[in-house]
């Protein structure tokens, strides 16, 4: 009788499978963040979900435990600042247009970080193709479905500050991991609690709005990092970078099934545009690093 040896999956299968479910759950937290903003706003959604989030990963992770140096904290705090803005930018723009534009417009963030480390030739090309999507997001033309500009604004600033969480988390991510990761969520949580305080005031202790908050907390925040801290010294950069760019895609799909939104078909290509620029640059550039997961 011949014994079959078990059947052994591909060593990088599971961290494949546990990045994607890190995207899907960004996209769920995303789609439910929405419905807190007509209670505590944008500001107040933020700060729902770091407070929370910060007191998730500091059990999980631990970072008390970590000694960083003079050097490391100021990176630390500037990763911890930057995810508060990109958050605050992010949520802003939700208020104002589409799920699925705003993580676009948002992917531009990375996408230009990534152009910006090589020069090869074909990045003129992954350039001209994510540019192409951009404008044809923009409502030039007259006839085009309006879109909130300063939703837009909030949009592009959000990609600005996920550069920078990048810049920030890769200079401590291969030191610190998770730790980091808890500890720059409880930074940024320091930032944006007072700020949301101060927009929603009495009605962000609410405790009908903890459920949905803690949802957003885990979804969002808590269990994409965990996953994405296992995933990322296990999967190839050039696959990391090409599946985070289903990000978008994932986002659109979800804001029309939780959300209700419905894009033109132009809207849709652009959004394949941006997304082709990302698979192209990650499969082209050797020197680009793995994005950070964001929103």
């Amino acid at each position: 009788m011949t014994i079959r040896p078990a059947f052994k999956p591909a060593p990088m299968l599971l961290p494949i499978v546990l990045l994607l479910v890190a995207m899907v759950c960004f996209q769920l937290g995303a789609a439910l963040a929405k419905q807190l903003f007509p209670a505590v706003g944008a500001s107040g959604t933020v700060a729902l979900r770091l407070g929370i989030a910060g007191v998730m990963m500091t059990l999980v992770w631990r970072p008390w435990r970590l000694r960083p140096s003079a050097r490391e904290a100021r990176i630390i705090l500037g990763y911890g600042l930057a995810m508060g803005l990109m958050n605050l930018s992010f949520y802003t723009a939700l208020e104002r247009i589409p799920l699925g534009i705003a993580v676009a417009l948002e992917f531009t963030g990375p996408l230009a970080l990534a152009m910006l480390a090589s020069r090869r030739p074909a990045d003129f090309l992954w350039i001209a193709l994510a540019a192409l999507g951009l404008v044809a997001l923009l409502p030039l033309a007259a006839d085009a479905r309006p879109l909130d500009p300063l939703g837009i604004v909030f949009a592009l600033g959000a990609a600005f500050f996920w550069a920078l969480y990048i810049v920030f988390g890769q200079k401590t991510g291969d030191v610190h991991g998770g730790q980091t990761a808890a500890l720059g969520t409880v930074i940024g949580a320091l930032v944006m609690v007072p700020v949301g305080i101060a927009h929603a005031g009495a009605a962000l202790f609410a405790p009908a709005l903890l459920p949905v908050a803690c949802s957003v907390a885990l979804l969002s925040s808590a269990l994409p990092y965990t996953l994405e801290m296992y995933a990322m010294n296990r999967v190839p950069t050039r696959t990391f970078g090409v599946l985070m760019s289903l990000d978008p895609a994932l986002a659109a799909l979800s804001g029309l099934a939780f959300l209700s939104e419905r894009l033109s078909m132009i809207q849709w290509c652009a959004i394949a545009s941006i997304m082709g620029a990302s698979a192209g640059s990650a499969v082209t550039n050797r020197r680009t690093a793995s994005p950070l997961l964001g929103e």
